[in-house]
């Protein structure tokens, strides 16, 4: 027996006092329909309803079930309209996790905009540079450097995270500005520490990589700290071109080119991707997310 439908004509039974009538609304035949609501009043061992050839009228233990399905039939409805507004309209909660600096610099001011457009989000973001894995850490959206990885997750590329050398004025007017990449082994590094260890200068010298990195005053995984030691003439970063961008914008660092020029990798093509699983697109959380990030970030740096 599909008990839920035969609750459904027992309720239409009870308010319309009719077989007939509940038949005619659900467009199925009374012979049915009353077979329906018989095989329940069975399943239940009472009788709900009181039939003439008149009218049909509920029973005290049919008013009695009668009050209590149609709250149950209610709260049933409300929660597939819930179901069905979650499929259409962004909301719950969305975990996102993203590099630190990235975070601190372009996402979080980008996700308050988010919300301001689809404030039935919780947004619930972690900032770290170590690698997660979408399935096995409970995360929607993973924002990374690096480079595009397997077909397992879609890698949607956001922006190029090309890395270069600064220094302050002052450092260069103290110390001399290099020229030739084992010039810099006169110089001081400040180097950026990812889960992988700090970041080295390399060159291809001589058909070569050799590692021409400067003798280290610092070492961090705080972007910020390095930033502020580097204002101050305290020695050479290496850090994306979109770090840098607003502290060569006002004249605090210049960039340091020497020929070979740097590079922290030997392969080319660093960029920052924005991973999600294929089949979690469609939620309308995730869709709404990656379609803005993709847009707003694509406006930052165009």
């Amino acid at each position: 027996m599909d008990q839920l439908r035969a609750i459904k004509y027992f309720v239409k039974v009870a308010e319309t006092s009719s077989f007939s009538k509940a038949a005619e609304y659900f467009q199925v035949p009374p012979s049915s329909l009353s077979r329906r609501v018989a095989d329940l009043e069975a399943h239940l061992g009472a009788t709900l309803l009181r039939r003439s050839t008149r009218v049909v009228r509920l029973t005290e233990i049919g008013q009695r079930y009668y009050r209590e399905v149609i709250e149950v039939l209610a709260q049933l409805d409300a929660t597939h309209e819930a179901v069905r507004l979650y499929q259409t309209e962004p909301m719950g909660r969305l975990r996102i996790s993203t590099m630190v600096g990235f975070g601190e610099q372009i996402l979080l001011p980008l996700m308050d905009r988010f919300n301001r457009r689809y404030p039935d989000v919780q947004l619930d973001i972690t900032l770290s540079d170590e690698l997660s894995v979408l399935d096995r850490d409970d995360v929607d959206i993973a924002i990374r450097g690096g480079y595009a990885p397997d077909a397992r997750v879609v890698a949607i590329k956001l922006m190029n995270n090309d890395f270069m050398a600064v220094a302050a004025p002052a450092y260069l007017a103290q110390y001399g500005t290099p020229v030739h990449p084992l010039d810099l082994k006169h110089h001081k590094g400040l180097y950026f520490s990812t889960p992988q260890g700090p970041t080295r200068w390399i060159c291809e010298l001589d058909g070569h990589w050799q590692d021409v990195s400067a003798p280290s005053v610092a070492i961090t995984n705080s972007g910020n700290w390095l930033l502020d030691r580097a204002v101050r003439g305290e020695g050479i970063l290496m850090l994306p071109g979109w770090v840098l961008k607003p502290y060569l914008e006002r004249g605090e660092l210049l960039p340091v080119v020497v020929s070979p020029h740097l590079e922290v990798t030997t392969q080319p093509g660093l960029a920052i991707y924005l991973l999600y699983q294929k089949t979690r697109y469609q939620v309308p959380k995730i869709r709404a997310a990656v379609d803005f990030l993709v847009d707003e970030v694509s406006q930052l740096h165009n």
